[in-house]
């Protein structure tokens, strides 16, 4: 196909509908480009569960070769067992999945060597650039010796280094509902778990890139229902939900309700401080909770606050050498996990956590969640630009507030704060607010809306 890479394209990853945006031929293409701007000779490649994965892949892999360069197959994998196989094997990475998005479509992440991203700042822009121009003028030359493909099963190996990043030792036995929701969760809970004092209830762990029982986003309260309800039935400790290429991890608690990212932030970072003597840089983004500063603080660290987006946190941990990252989508980095991002790290510190006392998980994340946040809202708007600048006229002629413009607006009182934000994507505008109480939370966000959809 003579590829349209404007919607295909996007600011962290290559994503859109198989076949109608792009396909085999084009995934070869973009394994030529890959190859032409990392400079690589060797690279590794893998796959999530989604019918249109193990091709796209291989075809991906195909265009690497026919460049020169040596391909290492890792097969069905998760995207932070990717970015394993990229930091162990220091090689450059291509993973394909479209995360939580429906059955159509499908994905590429890329990654340098050391799971470094590739976004549109560090090379993604001149893939694109590559790829749109050999779908129109022909394929690029092939290399006088192409590559070789090798296959290799990195699965254990990953699930030992994170286990051997947390300590689980003598931890009390814990019951434990997991919500893999027929994505990657699936193929590697079981063996990160294998061996723990856990009594582990699986939900929808057939790998099924379908998605017959619900989306695999977690961060939806809808998709949560089914784990919810079986984390009751069952009495459990708590509940946990991967996102389709089971890099996010989503909590429940033992009540069934579920507990705020940030608040997962805050307990993962005061245990990685603990662990790194009581100091070190934490990275949060603007939209996690007054919490997570608070905690890092508290604990001997030093917070420091960057805009949303796994691009911008992992240039942020490390330009600061940070031990850990939190977002409020439920994203967690660690530096050694090469500072990229896995949910299944993020859900061994809360198991370790939880078993390493006697209480229930409400009462331990009680500490860390101490104010009450509306969520993420979306508006639809046609003029995103317009409607900031109302917002910014309303509030910025106020004494009792600050505003910053460090990702869209962020409005910033005594007792509560708001960040008002545009999609990259759609034609949305992003509210999430917080305050000391919940009244206080829910006139602010009310007055907020209203002005935004007005």
């Amino acid at each position: 196909m003579v590829a349209d890479l404007s919607q295909l394209v996007k600011a962290y990853d290559v994503r859109g509908v198989v076949p109608d945006q792009w396909d085999e031929p084009l995934a070869e293409l973009f394994g030529a480009a890959f190859v032409q701007v990392t400079d690589a000779d060797a690279l590794v490649v893998g796959h999530d569960m989604r019918p249109s994965s193990p091709g796209l892949a291989a075809a991906f892999a195909r265009g690497a070769t026919a460049r020169g360069a040596d391909v290492t197959l890792i097969g069905l994998c998760s995207t932070d067992q990717l970015y394993y196989a990229s930091g162990a094997l220091d090689l450059p990475g291509a993973m394909f999945t479209a995360s939580h998005n429906p059955a159509q479509y499908n994905g590429i992440k890329m990654c340098r060597a050391g799971a470094a991203p590739v976004g549109q700042d560090t090379g993604l822009t001149e893939i694109r650039t590559l790829v749109e121009d050999w779908s129109q003028h022909g394929a690029p030359e092939t290399a006088a010796a192409p590559g070789v493909v090798t296959e290799r099963d990195t699965l254990a190996d990953y699930a030992a280094h994170l286990l051997g990043l947390v300590d689980l030792a003598g931890i009390r036995p814990l019951k434990v509902v997991v919500d893999a929701g027929n994505g990657m969760g699936g193929h590697t809970v079981p063996t990160v778990f294998a061996g723990l004092p856990l009594d582990l209830v699986p939900m929808y762990f057939e790998l099924d890139g379908t998605f017959p029982h619900h989306e695999a986003n977690p961060l939806d309260p809808r998709n949560i229902v089914d784990l919810q309800a079986r984390v009751l039935a069952e009495g459990a400790d708590l509940g946990l939900a991967f996102d389709g290429d089971a890099d996010r991890c989503f909590v429940v608690d033992e009540r069934g309700e579920g507990v705020s990212p940030s608040a997962i932030t805050a307990l993962v970072a005061a245990r990685e401080l603990a662990r790194n003597g009581g100091t070190g840089t934490v990275i949060h983004n603007l939209i996690t909770s007054w919490s997570v500063p608070e905690v890092v603080r508290e604990s001997g660290g030093k917070p420091v606050r960057t805009r949303v987006g796994h691009s911008f946190i992992k240039a942020e941990m490390a330009e600061h050498g940070a031990i850990f990252g939190g977002e409020h989508s439920a994203h967690y980095y660690f530096r050694d996990f090469w500072n990229a991002d896995t949910g299944m790290l993020a859900a061994l510190h809360v198991l370790a956590a939880l078993g390493g006392q006697e209480g229930p998980l409400s009462g331990l994340v009680d500490r860390y969640d101490r104010y009450a946040g509306s969520g993420e809202i979306n508006s639809t708007v046609a003029d995103q630009v317009g409607r900031l600048e109302a917002i910014r006229e309303a509030y910025g002629s106020r004494d009792d507030v600050s505003l910053d413009d460090l990702d869209g607006l962020t409005v910033t009182s005594t007792d509560w704060w708001f960040n008002l934000r545009a999609s990259n994507t759609e034609p949305l505008l992003r509210l999430n607010v917080e305050a000391r109480d919940p009244r206080t939370m829910t006139a602010v966000r009310d007055e907020v809306l209203a002005l935004v959809r007005a």
